[in-house]
């Protein structure tokens, strides 16, 4: 199965320090020429530069990590138990690891703190190696905690080699770009956000964990570590580290059931139907099991081509049988009939082979779908997040709004996309709706402006035939353009460049908003042409901008003049004191968009 996966954020984060950081690396060294430089991460994987930014992650039996120098005997010791590597080509330059990194250019006789800034490491801490280039000895390079660090003059100043070195120890995806923007997530230092637009994750701020008060609370009650739960209006499943499984409804606890398959890491619970639950395993198998009357009883869905591999995470689309199930050997699919228990084994497909290392394999953490289904989102061991459209699209189409993935009504004028299959036209309530993009995965299309509700089956001519899907049509149904990245279409009006994280919104200022969904126009446009750049029709609803919960004053709500059913609404910014981010949405005779977030300046 070809996917087209997409990278979500960098696999570094800004934590105040000298450039980016990530994870925990080992081990560094040159190659004897000073050439190459590898790096090692305390996972054992292997990666090779030869410009300082980007690395080539290589067999793990490809090169052989040197011996660790032998110490030196400095004249004294900067640190207690300090390690101690001297340069080649300057038998004087001594370089000492502790808990900070030390530099002497006599031999020892004198020390400099080389990573200390009042106090504090500008690299961050727990130093592991130390190598000096063999041809210059003022190039060395740094192996820590937080990544890889480079110095070119002898330790005076430092700069990370971390953006291009994928080694993110994420843990769980706790959300995913939606009608909000941004993403969150935990890695092995805590939780993470990545702001709509932006590159590098950032440090969130703290949050209450209640899951985790949830494991303990159950820990004492059932007097054993429950490493697992999920939570449904009344119902709360747990499960334990030696592979045990409840249901309780109220707060009370049905039967346990044992899985035999080791430690409970996940549940996935469909709120629509919480008998229906699974549960990933990470022993030696059965590794994802299912439930469809509450935990009466579980059954295995492995079959016989899941790897006998630990499971950390699944996910489900019950409707269309899909689940995704994330394991040491990558991410899966597999398709059966999720509602009623079958003696039919599940066929599950690696949905993660081409993007495996060159030992071939690729370790994942988490699996989720978007609130809508129509993205999947995994955690890769140390690669980071990637995100694609869910397989099970292909399946089961899906009409989503084009604005921002979600599933809203339509309005008259709107763009909707298709997902899973490609349009060559559609057709509905005897209206043609304008095809304007079509791919084998996904295809956009228009609302007529005649278009009425408040249900309209579209018939849609596909390469494999005739395919009915409903939609949902109201007036209005106002949503800002969101992209892929998770930055909202909005612009500064008296520029026209884009607002986002390098260009901030000004106090004053005047701001554009990319819309679809806001109806009918006066005077009457035809679908699937764009709108005129002078005079373009004005939206016949009322359309009203806030930003934080204040109004905003409208200045113009019209289509978007060369572009098909996307519309503008212009806003007059006003002297803002609460600079910073700022949420922002639109409604249009009282219906609410999605919520984006702006920056905002003086």
């Amino acid at each position: 199965m070809t996917l087209e996966w997409r990278k979500v954020g960098s696999a570094a984060v800004n934590r105040n320090l000298a450039g980016p950081a990530t994870g925990p690396v080992g081990r560094v060294w040159f190659s004897p020429e000073g050439g190459l430089l590898f790096a090692q991460t305390e996972t054992g994987r292997l990666f090779e530069t030869a410009d300082f930014a980007r690395w080539t992650e290589i067999s793990s039996a490809a090169v052989t990590p040197p011996p660790i120098p032998a110490g030196v005997s400095p004249m004294r010791m900067p640190e207690s138990g300090a390690k101690f590597i001297h340069a080649a080509v300057d038998p004087m330059r001594i370089y000492a690891l502790g808990h900070q990194l030390y530099g002497s250019e006599d031999g020892g006789r004198t020390w400099a703190n080389l990573t200390a800034f009042r106090s504090t490491s500008v690299v961050g801490g727990g130093f592991h190696d130390v190598a000096v280039a063999p041809d210059n000895p003022e190039q060395i390079v740094l192996a820590n905690d937080f990544g890889v660090w480079r110095s070119m003059d002898g330790g005076l100043s430092w700069s990370g080699l971390n953006l291009g070195l994928p080694n993110l120890q994420v843990r769980r995806i706790l959300a995913m770009q939606g009608p909000a923007g941004g993403t969150r997530i935990q890695d092995g230092t805590g939780t993470l956000d990545l702001a709509p637009g932006a590159a590098v994750w950032q440090p969130a701020q703290p949050v209450v964990d209640n899951e985790r008060a949830l494991m303990n609370q159950l820990s004492v009650v059932f007097q054993t570590e429950i490493s697992a739960v999920a939570m449904t209006a009344d119902r709360i499943y747990a499960g334990s580290a030696d592979g045990r499984l409840w249901m309780l409804r109220d707060g009370v606890p049905g039967p346990v059931s044992t899985s035999g398959g080791g430690r409970v890491e996940r549940f996935f619970v469909d709120p629509a139907a919480p008998d229906f639950a699974l549960a990933a395993l990470a022993g030696s198998g059965p590794h994802v099991l299912r439930t469809t009357n509450g935990g009466g009883f579980w059954d295995p869905l492995d079959g016989n081509s899941l790897p006998n591999a630990p499971a950390h995470a699944v996910v489900a689309d019950r409707a269309s049988g899909s689940v995704y199930v994330a394991t040491d050997k990558g991410v899966f699919y597999g398709h059966t009939d999720l509602q009623n228990p079958t003696q039919n084994p599940v066929e599950w497909v690696s949905l993660t082979a081409a993007l495996a290392g060159p030992d071939g394999v690729l370790p994942a953490e988490d699996v989720k779908l978007d609130p809508a289904g129509a993205q999947l989102y995994i955690a890769l061991d140390s690669y980071g997040v990637y995100a694609t459209l869910a397989p099970h699209r292909l399946l089961q189409p899906q009409i989503v709004s084009a604005a921002d993935y979600s599933v809203r009504p339509a309005a008259p004028g709107s763009l909707l996309s298709v997902l899973g299959v490609r349009v060559n036209a559609a057709r509905g309530a005897n209206l043609n709706y304008p095809v304007l993009a079509a791919a084998d995965g996904e295809s956009q299309i228009q609302v007529p402006f005649e278009a009425a509700g408040p249900q309209v089956s579209l018939e849609l001519d596909t390469p494999s035939g005739s395919r009915t899907l409903g939609v949902a049509v109201q007036p209005v149904s106002p949503a800002i353009l969101v992209g892929r990245d998770g930055t909202p279409a909005l612009f500064d009006a008296d520029t026209g460049l884009p607002l986002d994280g390098r260009n901030a919104a000004h106090s004053n200022g005047r701001m554009q908003i990319m819309v679809t969904g806001l109806g009918k126009v006066r005077p009457s446009w035809p679908a699937g042409v764009p709108a005129p750049l002078e005079s373009p029709p004005v939206v016949e609803a009322s359309v009203k901008a806030f930003l934080n919960g204040t109004a905003l004053q409208v200045t113009r709500a019209s289509l978007a003049g060369l572009y098909v059913g996307l519309y503008i609404v212009e806003v007059q910014l006003p002297a803002v004191t609460n600079l910073g981010t700022s949420s922002l949405y639109i409604s249009a005779d009282g219906q609410e968009s999605n919520r984006v977030q702006v920056l905002l300046e003086p």
